[in-house]
């Protein structure tokens, strides 16, 4: 027998699932996240002042600015885009299993 969450859980996915798909909504939520991992990228490669200069130095020789932000925005995208869809199918995978369930409930 489903659980009252279980049942609730149901709903809501049958009723936003499709929403939930789509990729604005997913880079939207997911973007906080994506963030989370590109920062840090900003944050090592300008740290490098304090631990190797010549690193440093060659970073900023050879390396555009304009370059460097493109490939932040895109990890963060990738990573924001990545995590939901992850999130989606976990969630789709519990809906239909919920539904099997609930299916074998009906049988008996």
């Amino acid at each position: 027998m489903l659980t009252e969450s279980e049942k609730r859980f149901l709903e809501y996915w049958e009723a936003n699932r499709l929403r939930e798909k789509k990729i604005n909504k997913q880079l939207l939520l997911g973007l906080p996240i994506g963030l989370l991992f590109a920062i840090p990228v900003l944050i090592l490669l300008f740290s490098g002042k304090f631990w190797y200069q010549r690193a440093s130095m060659e970073a900023n020789s050879q390396t555009s600015p304009i370059i460097l932000i493109i490939a932040i925005i895109c990890i963060a995208v990738f990573v924001a885009v990545f995590y939901k869809r992850h999130q989606w199918d976990q969630r789709e995978q519990h809906y239909l299993e919920l539904k099997e369930k609930e299916k074998k409930e009906d049988q008996e």
